[in-house]
C-alpha cells in the first residue's frame, strides 16, 4: 500500500465532511452566524482538549513564537475567515464566493512548497488547477460586486492561513493540539466580532433544532475534520493535501443527493469528475528518470557502491552526474 494512502483518505474524509455542512445550513439560517460559529468552535475545542487530556500526550512547552502562530491561526484561519465570509455574502452571491475560495488547491500548490524552500511541482500545480476548475464548474461562477470579490479574497486568504500557519506547529504539537488550541482561541474573537458587527442581540440560546445542527458542525465538521486535515497536512504537505480541498463541493453534492434537498445536474457531475481526475493525477508519483520499473517498485533511494568504483548523483533535471570516489560531491555535512 502506498505510504500516502492513509493520510490521503483522511484528507478526503475531512473535506467531504466540511462539504456536508450545507445540509444543516437551513436549520441555522436564522441564527446569528458569528455567534453560531463561536458555539461550534467551543464545542469542538472542548472535545479535542478532552481527547488530549485522555491520551496523556507528552507535555509540549509553548514558546512565544508558538503562541503568536496559534493566535494568528485563530485570528485569520478561523475567526477572520468567518468574518470575511459573512461580510462577502452581503455583496456577492454564494456561487462567486465558492469559486474564489475554491481556488485554495492552486494557492497551496504554489505557496506551500515555497514556505519550505522548495520549488512547486509542475504536476501538482497543474492537478490543482484541474481541481479548482472542477470546483468552479460544480459551484458555478455566480456574480457580485468588486467589494464582494475583495471580501471573498479575504476569506481565501484565511483559508490559506488555516493550513500554512499550522505547518510549523505540527511537528511539535501534533494534529490534536493544533486543531484544539486555535478553536478555543477563536471563540472570544468571534463573540467580540458578533457583538461589534450585529449588537448584543446576537447572543441568544439556540433552539433544539439549532443546537442539534451546531452539535453536528462541532463534532463532525470541526473536531473530527480538523484533526483529519491537520494529520494529513503534516504527512502529505500543503501542496498535496490542498488538492483535497476541491472535494468540499463534492461533499455538498453527495449530501444534497442523499437527502433529496436539491437536484444534481450535469455541471455538478462534470465538476466532481474533474476534481477526481485532478486529485488522482496530483497524487500519482512519477517513476524516477531512467527507471523502467513501475513506480511502486522503484530503486532504493541510495544503493551502496563498491569501494573504489565511480558512483552517480541524481540531478533535479533527471540526469546523473558521475562522481569520483573521495571527491565529496553529493555530501551533506
Amino acid at each position: 500500500m502506498n505510504s500516502s494512502t492513509t493520510p490521503a483518505a483522511g484528507a478526503a474524509a475531512a473535506m467531504l465532511l466540511v462539504g456536508t455542512s450545507t445540509a444543516v445550513s437551513a436549520s441555522i439560517a436564522d441564527y446569528p452566524v458569528l455567534t453560531g460559529q463561536a458555539l461550534r468552535y467551543a464545542l469542538a475545542a472542548a472535545i479535542l482538549l478532552a481527547v488530549v487530556h485522555h491520551r496523556r500526550l507528552p507535555r509540549a512547552g509553548l514558546t512565544p513564537r508558538d503562541f503568536l502562530l496559534l493566535a494568528a491561526l485563530s485570528a485569520t484561519g478561523l475567526a477572520g475567515f468567518n468574518i470575511f465570509l459573512v461580510e462577502a455574502t452581503r455583496h456577492a452571491g454564494p456561487a462567486m464566493i465558492g469559486t474564489v475560495v475554491g481556488a485554495i488547491p492552486v494557492v497551496l500548490a504554489l505557496v506551500g512548497p515555497l514556505t519550505q524552500r522548495r520549488r512547486p511541482a509542475t504536476r501538482t500545480v497543474g492537478a490543482a488547477a484541474v481541481v479548482t476548475l472542477g470546483a468552479a464548474v460544480a459551484t458555478g461562477l455566480g456574480g457580485g460586486s468588486l467589494h464582494g470579490l475583495l471580501l471573498s479574497l479575504g476569506a481565501l486568504a484565511g483559508e490559506v492561513a488555516f493550513s500554512l500557519l499550522a505547518l510549523p506547529l505540527l511537528p511539535k504539537l501534533g494534529p490534536l493540539r493544533v486543531a484544539a488550541y486555535p478553536a478555543a482561541l477563536s471563540v472570544p474573537m468571534l463573540l467580540a466580532a458578533s457583538i461589534l458587527l450585529d449588537g448584543t442581540n446576537t447572543l441568544r440560546l439556540p433552539t433544539l433544532s439549532e443546537a442539534a445542527a451546531f452539535g453536528y458542525l462541532g463534532v463532525l465538521v470541526t473536531a473530527i475534520a480538523f484533526f483529519l486535515w491537520y494529520d494529513a497536512l503534516r504527512r502529505l504537505g500543503a501542496d498535496h493535501a490542498g488538492l483535497f480541498a476541491g472535494l468540499v463541493p463534492v461533499g455538498a453534492l453527495i449530501t444534497t443527493a442523499a437527502l433529496g434537498v436539491g437536484t444534481v445536474g450535469p455541471a455538478d457531475l462534470a465538476g466532481a469528475a474533474l476534481v477526481a481526475v485532478g486529485v488522482t493525477v496530483g497524487l500519482r508519483q512519477p517513476a524516477p528518470a531512467g527507471d523502467t520499473r513501475p513506480a511502486d517498485q522503484g530503486r532504493p533511494a541510495s544503493e551502496p557502491q563498491a569501494p573504489g568504483r565511480q558512483g552517480t548523483v541524481d540531478l533535479p533535471t533527471g540526469r546523473r552526474l558521475p562522481v569520483r570516489p573521495g571527491s565529496g560531491a553529493g555530501r551533506r555535512d
